[in-house]
């Protein structure tokens, strides 16, 4: 909206339906009811929330006389292990074991490369897909990333898994945003890495204000059954660490820039504080975090283990 585009939204109308009330909307349901979008035409479509090929497909093969490019949001997941430091697009990806799942929860990456090969297939010279890596900021209620700039906002000893230079790698959705409808405007086409570049975790959990973590070693950490990833975020542990460090040259070279990421930390405090109904609470953060009693409780128990082991 803000390049002067006529945007139209297709959606269920279901999920905040009030927002951009000043935009066309379309209503379906891309798995079953495309037919809004039959006889029209756009210079570019941004396909956000494809899983499934089939389903996939379905619009892709609609749109290919109608839409001049098709940007597709895949993940960095489509990466097969093991994982190696700086891995780039050309990468192995995973397969499906079985062609016709549709078992998101379980195939989430084999499906989405899937998704990508359909993409490419049916705009052989118009796509771009876009392996996102984790996409945080503002109106991320999942808590992946906002729970740091929370956790740093409470204040006490705040847990964090060594070792400090231990690199973690997101992007902030409005970075990624706009590359996307650059993309659009620029026809680039091709697969691109599309995430942050690896910086180490000491570094990202200073820019949420958490500038003295009591850093716990992650073998402690396992032994315990703290899980990386969702209970302690921008973790995954030593074995798959090499899974956030995945090349994004390519993209960058294209056009993918970074704002500071103090202004992502600081922007994400400010949502969540405004916005608290927002955020899934399985924990205090989201979905992801830590439980403060589960925190302290870890924090006590890495503190007599460090005075017994003490010479």
């Amino acid at each position: 909206m803000a390049h002067g585009h006529d945007v139209t939204l297709f959606n269920r109308g279901e999920t905040n339906p009030e927002l951009f009330p000043e935009l066309e909307k379309l209503q379906g349901d891309r798995d079953g009811d495309l037919s809004a979008l039959e006889g029209r035409e756009w210079d570019a479509v941004i396909d956000p929330s494809g899983y499934v090929p089939r389903v996939v497909r379905a619009s892709a093969e609609l749109l290919r006389g109608s839409a001049g490019h098709y940007v597709f949001v895949s993940s960095g997941s489509v990466y097969a292990e093991p994982y190696v430091p700086g891995y780039d697009e050309s990468a192995p990806t995973v397969e499906l074991e079985d062609p016709a799942s549709e078992e998101v929860l379980r195939d989430y990456g084999a499906l989405k490369a899937a998704c990508e090969e359909v993409v490419r297939d049916v705009f052989p010279d118009a796509h771009t897909n876009v392996r996102a890596g984790l996409i945080v900021g503002p109106h991320d209620g999942s808590g992946r990333f906002t729970y740091w700039p929370l956790r740093a906002s409470l204040g006490g000893d705040v847990l964090a898994p060594g070792p400090p230079e231990q690199l973690t790698q997101f992007v902030d959705v409005r970075d990624l945003g706009a590359w996307m409808v650059e993309a659009c405007e620029r026809q680039i086409s091709g697969t691109f890495n599309a995430s942050g570049e690896p910086i180490p975790l000491a570094a990202a959990l200073e820019a949420c204000g958490v500038s003295e973590p009591v850093w716990v070693d992650q073998d402690f950490l396992l032994e315990r059954g703290v899980g990386p990833w969702m209970e302690v975020p921008l973790w995954v542990g030593s074995e798959e660490a090499a899974f956030l460090q995945m090349s994004v040259a390519k993209a960058v070279d294209a056009g993918l820039s970074f704002r500071p990421l103090e202004e992502t930390a600081r922007d994400t405090l400010a949502w969540a504080r405004e916005a608290r109904t927002e955020l899934v609470t399985e924990t205090p953060y989201g979905t992801a975090g830590l439980d403060p009693a589960r925190e302290a409780e870890l924090l006590e128990a890495w503190r007599r283990r460090s005075v017994t082991l003490a010479p």
